[in-house]
């Protein structure tokens, strides 16, 4: 969901327990997966779900990346039956370093090691409509298109999606991602897991737009390039 600025004071707020509980079960099913040969890429930022800011106000949540989701650049999703997908433009923050869950705001920017543009589909399709589901089901993620990692300033940046080739959203990311790598760093923590040097983060969608089988979807980032995909309808195999 579409991200946005996130603010601590100096002494980080404790992770809420019903969120420390859910993201405990979805990485039970992460742990599961590496075991069964997906290889982790990352995590992705959730920010802006009704059902969670009910619960915790502004604070985010996350979701996981692996191999099991992620398509190459010009390949094709297929829609499920009954899905409500939205396309989103993100910045992929490069980890050079492990991060600890009490990392400061200092050592948390300081582990930025540069950034990629990514392509994330995500399905908002209720339910899950609570917070434990939300959390548990990967924070309505789908599939994500990965742009090679560039040793870059993160400084502001300009994201945008085109939809068959027509600009359909564009924003601008922020100045300072330092407080995105705290938090992440601080929800692994609560869940026994630790930010690691190689991880990749979705930092929070810069465009939120709706998408439907049949439409060519590309999101660049000015300085780090473009990727794309198609979105194709599920076939039925006639009997």
């Amino acid at each position: 969901m579409a991200g946005g600025r996130l603010w601590f004071d100096d002494a980080m707020s404790d992770v809420h327990p019903r969120v420390a509980a859910a993201l405990n079960e979805q990485l039970v099913r992460w742990r599961t997966a590496l075991d069964a040969g997906e290889r982790r890429i990352g995590w992705k930022l959730g920010l802006n779900f009704t059902e969670v800011e009910a619960v915790i106000g502004d604070d985010p949540i996350i979701g996981h990346l692996t191999t099991a989701t992620l398509l190459r650049t010009g390949d094709s999703y297929i829609a499920q039956d009954r899905a409500e997908l939205r396309a989103e433009t993100e910045l992929a923050l490069v980890i050079g370093q492990d991060v600890a869950g009490d990392a400061s705001a200092d050592e948390a920017r300081a582990a930025i090691a540069g950034a990629a543009v990514a392509l994330e589909i995500v399905d908002v399709r209720r339910p899950p409509d609570d917070l434990e589901g939300i959390v548990i089901d990967n924070a309505f993620h789908r599939a994500f298109v990965l742009g090679p990692a560039r040793p870059v300033d993160v400084s502001p940046l300009e994201g945008r999606l085109t939809i068959n080739a027509k600009r359909r959203a564009w924003a601008t990311a922020g100045e300072d991602h330092g407080d995105v790598v705290r938090a992440v760093a601080q929800l692994l923590a609560a869940a026994g897991e630790q930010l690691q040097r190689g991880d990749r983060i979705l930092a929070g969608a810069l465009t939120h737009v709706p998408v439907q089988p049949g439409d060519q979807i590309q999101a660049d980032i000015r300085n780090l390039g473009a990727v794309e995909l198609t979105l194709a309808a599920k076939t039925t195999v006639p009997p």
